[in-house]
């Protein structure tokens, strides 16, 4: 570990909420996941299942009633919400046929209560899922709920880069090629030019988002100074790793609510912006060292749930619990 990740590390932790008598249920997290179409279940699962196994104290996953039943049966672990529909499906439960409004005011209802919002795993790009996803990124800008955007969702942002302009509380998590799409979107020009500038290029357009480029090693900007994460992660490229990510960084991220609501005796004095920089380094960090582990222990059989199982590990390895004696 270089002495530059060590220090972004040490920073990170200072976000971590120490593991206290005084806390109660929700305080150190409330995540929702909104996804989990008819023919992709596992993703919600992974992210939402990241985040409980991180350290958020609440995991929901929002998806589509034939998701439910399966998700359920991955663990009993998680709150599944039946709200999202599919285009040209009857649902005999609904007194009309779903809109996206009458899908998303439902939506709203449970994800107004939540501290950070996951949007993409699992989503798809079934017409009516991706209308109603766009109303939730507005609805949650609207609240200021923290986002992070993967996946199918980031058709949304492709599409209106003005949904998420400017808004320093979203994080975007594409890989080489959905960055790739992402600079078209907005007009930037990456042929040529090192990644991190790219990063920062894209970001900046973006009005200074958050955006973690992923890769061999991951690149994060908010429009000014680039981290780079180049620890160590594996060699096996199986789908469904990126959702252990968006569900660490959701997990960093509502702790970012706890330190600044100073539910324990905060250390340093780190601003809202920065901890988003932070949550997605931290989520970056965690992720790749999952990686490393499975890799290490499964090798060329190595499956994205192999990945998700090694987070708890992780998370010592790479920021470790506060020494009771600075409590």
């Amino acid at each position: 570990m270089s002495p530059a990740t060590r220090e972004i590390l040490s920073k990170v932790k200072m976000m971590v909420p120490p593991m206290l008598d005084k806390f109660h249920k929700g305080q150190l997290g409330k995540i929702a996941v909104i996804g989990g179409s008819k023919n992709y279940t596992g993703a919600p699962y992974f992210s939402a299942n990241a985040s409980a196994h991180l350290g958020a104290d609440l995991s929901y996953v929002i998806c589509e009633p034939s998701a439910a039943p399966v998700i359920k049966s991955y663990s009993p672990n998680l709150m599944v919400a039946p709200l999202m529909r599919e285009s040209g499906t009857p649902y005999p439960q609904d007194p009309h046929p779903p809109n996206p409004d009458s899908v998303a005011s439902n939506v709203f209802e449970l994800m107004n209560r939540q501290h950070v919002i996951v949007v993409g795993p699992g989503l798809g790009r079934d017409e009516l899922m991706q209308a109603t996803a766009k109303k939730v990124i507005e609805e949650a800008r609207k609240q200021r709920i923290p986002l992070v955007l993967d996946a199918d969702a980031l058709q949304i942002v492709n599409a209106e880069p003005n949904s998420v302009s400017g808004w320093k509380e979203v994080v975007l998590t594409p890989n080489v090629v959905e960055f790739g799409r992402l600079a078209k979107a907005v007009d930037v020009d990456i042929s040529g030019i090192k990644p991190e500038e790219a990063c920062e290029k894209v970001s900046s357009k973006l009005g200074g988002i958050c955006i973690i480029q992923k890769g061999e090693v991951d690149y994060i900007s908010a429009g000014g100074k680039t981290m780079i994460c180049d620890l160590e992660g594996g060699k096996k490229r199986s789908g469904g790793q990126g959702d252990t990510l968006t569900g660490s960084i959701a997990t960093l991220l509502g702790w970012r609510k706890a330190y600044m609501d100073g539910i324990w005796d905060t250390e340093g004095s780190l601003d809202e912006d920065e901890m988003v920089m932070l949550a997605a380094f931290g989520g970056a960090a965690i992720t790749r060292e999952c990686s490393r582990l499975a890799f290490k222990e499964k090798g060329r059989a190595l499956q994205a749930s192999d990945v998700g199982d090694k987070v708890p590990a992780a998370f010592l390895n790479i920021i470790g619990e506060k020494e009771a004696s600075k409590l």
